[in-house]
């Protein structure tokens, strides 16, 4: 008897594993423009100031350092898994033949909306060009298929995701341009989503239908920002944060009017930073409405809420890096980082650990109660 039930769960899971096997992904293909949060190593063949080549980045990836700027998985390949992709989709630096079917990842370190952006880092796929790699990916792929129409009839079908603006406020607005001085917070995030708009328009032209547009980070919590600003500021930088977040509500309300002028393509925007605002803010209301009676964690810090519920203990300092919050110098080569990566946001500077990925991701792909993505989550654009 016990070799017969041994057998029949043996079958199951190989049967299991068949399906899995079999199983398609919900999009056939999956085209990736960003910075270097999702940059997967089109920064490795190209010069620029910094490239994470080198341990202890990609210390928790399966191929080791990669070019990617974190300790493991980013953003963009835990939603390819949650995709059901069985292969990161290639940066566009070593795509080619017919893997370019599933996708290609255009994401380079530096980039932002504007051309100006990241140019202080030297050689940086901008945008635009980024837009311009597409496009030749899309002649391939005509090639590959046999004509433009077969080709247009496999993309429409792919998912796109964008996610920029971090560099043009982090490099630009607040950094080595100061474009601070030449635009209030209102008119830059109008001049940001003009460009966006220019572009997203570019990206339906070239076939896209199915896209994501992401919102900029908070980069006023991050341990760079937070280590160039005085030492009272240990949470979070409010002026650089609320610049921000009008360039976020702008990026929502362009999403609504690209759907209404495009109603052939489906538009839609996630904000990446209110899975973790959320709590900062649930704390906040706690305190100023004074609901202890009611409700168990009021006395529990921010930070405190973000690990009881998100298992992060450490919010504001990188896991490898040097000086305050180490943020100051980034994790260089071979440095010994946090061996508790899980309960860090941070990686370095100001790039997001795995676990972070992981949290964040898990949250805009089925996002039930539609708080940080609109109209449609993740997973429901893709089944579209």
């Amino acid at each position: 008897m016990a070799f017969q039930s041994d057998c029949k769960l043996i079958m199951l899971l190989l049967l299991l594993a068949l399906k899995q096997l079999i199983a398609k992904p919900l999009v056939p293909c999956y085209f990736v423009f960003g910075d270097s949060v999702n940059d997967n190593g089109n920064n490795v063949n190209l010069p620029s100031a910094f490239r994470p080549v080198f341990l202890p980045y990609g210390i928790d990836f399966p191929d080791g350092p990669t070019g990617r700027y974190s300790n493991g998985r980013n953003f963009v390949d835990v939603v390819e898994q949650f995709l059901g992709f069985d292969s990161f989709i290639p940066p566009y630096a070593n795509a080619s033949g017919r893997d370019i079917l599933q996708g290609v990842n255009y994401a380079y370190a530096g980039a932002g909306i504007l051309d100006r952006t990241g140019k202080h880092l030297g050689n940086v796929a901008t945008f635009t060009d980024q837009l311009k790699q597409h496009q030749y990916t899309v002649s391939e792929i005509a090639k590959i298929l046999g004509d433009e129409n077969s080709a247009a009839f496999h993309l429409k079908k792919c998912l796109y995701y964008v996610d920029l603006g971090n560099n043009d406020y982090l490099g630009n607005y607040f950094g080595f341009t100061n474009l601070s001085l030449q635009y209030t917070p209102e008119l830059y995030a109008n001049l940001l989503v003009e460009t966006y708009s220019r572009k997203m328009k570019d990206l339906y032209n070239y076939g896209a239908r199915k896209m994501i547009l992401s919102g900029a980070n908070l980069i006023g919590c991050t341990p760079s920002v937070l280590a160039h600003s005085p030492p009272t500021f240990s949470q979070c930088i409010g002026y650089v944060n609320f610049a921000m977040r009008i360039f976020n509500d702008k990026l929502k309300s362009l999403v609504g009017d690209l759907n209404k002028h495009f109603p052939d393509a489906k538009f839609t925007y996630q904000d990446a930073s209110a899975v973790f605002q959320e709590f900062y803010l649930t704390y906040v209301m706690l305190n100023v409405f004074d609901l202890s009676a009611t409700v168990e964690n009021v006395k529990l810090s921010g930070a405190e809420m973000m690990s009881k519920y998100l298992g992060f203990k450490v919010t504001t300092t990188a896991c490898c890096g040097h000086g305050r919050k180490r943020g100051k110098i980034s994790c260089q080569k071979y440095q010994i980082p946090c061996k508790n990566r899980d309960e860090y946001l941070f990686w370095d500077l100001v790039h997001p650990t795995e676990a972070a990925n992981v949290v964040v991701a898990s949250k805009l792909f089925s996002d039930e109660a539609e708080l940080f993505t609109y109209p449609f989550t993740i997973s429901q654009l893709a089944q579209l």
